[in-house]
């Protein structure tokens, strides 16, 4: 695995966080703040993880599903206020407090995004071989 800084994926995580910020500031409620989001969130890891990794992960969409769906299980069981942070709004905003089944739905969604895009780069670096 070959570590290499990637402007790219540094622009695209950071237009990616600024998006999610946003909507966590400025979006009550609805698709947009409950489900999109979250599809955000696993673009945003992924092109995060892309920053240094410059070699494809062949699940690295799989890591960033179990990675997901360990923090919405953590929020189930208040992980939040276990460790002390539950007076935090940034901690309730960043780690989660509400437990939902559509949001492992999205994270799921989020990550066929993610394989799909990969399959196709592939397919791009393969007719330039």
């Amino acid at each position: 695995m070959k570590i290499a800084f990637s402007f790219k994926y540094f622009t695209a995580s950071m237009i990616f966080l600024i998006v999610i910020v946003l909507i966590a500031l400025f979006v009550e409620s609805g698709f947009i703040r409950n489900h999109f989001g979250d599809i955000l969130i696993v673009l945003f890891i992924y092109c995060l993880m892309r920053i240094f990794l410059r070699n494809r992960l062949k699940f690295l969409w799989l890591y960033i599903f179990a990675f997901a769906v360990l923090v919405e299980i953590m929020q189930y069981f208040g992980l939040v206020y276990m460790i002390g942070l539950g007076h935090s709004q940034i901690a309730r905003v960043v780690i989660g407090v509400t437990f939902d089944w559509w949001d492992i739905v999205m994270y799921f969604l989020g990550c066929v995004v993610v394989n799909l895009y990969e399959l196709r780069e592939s397919k791009k670096l393969d007719k330039l071989s």
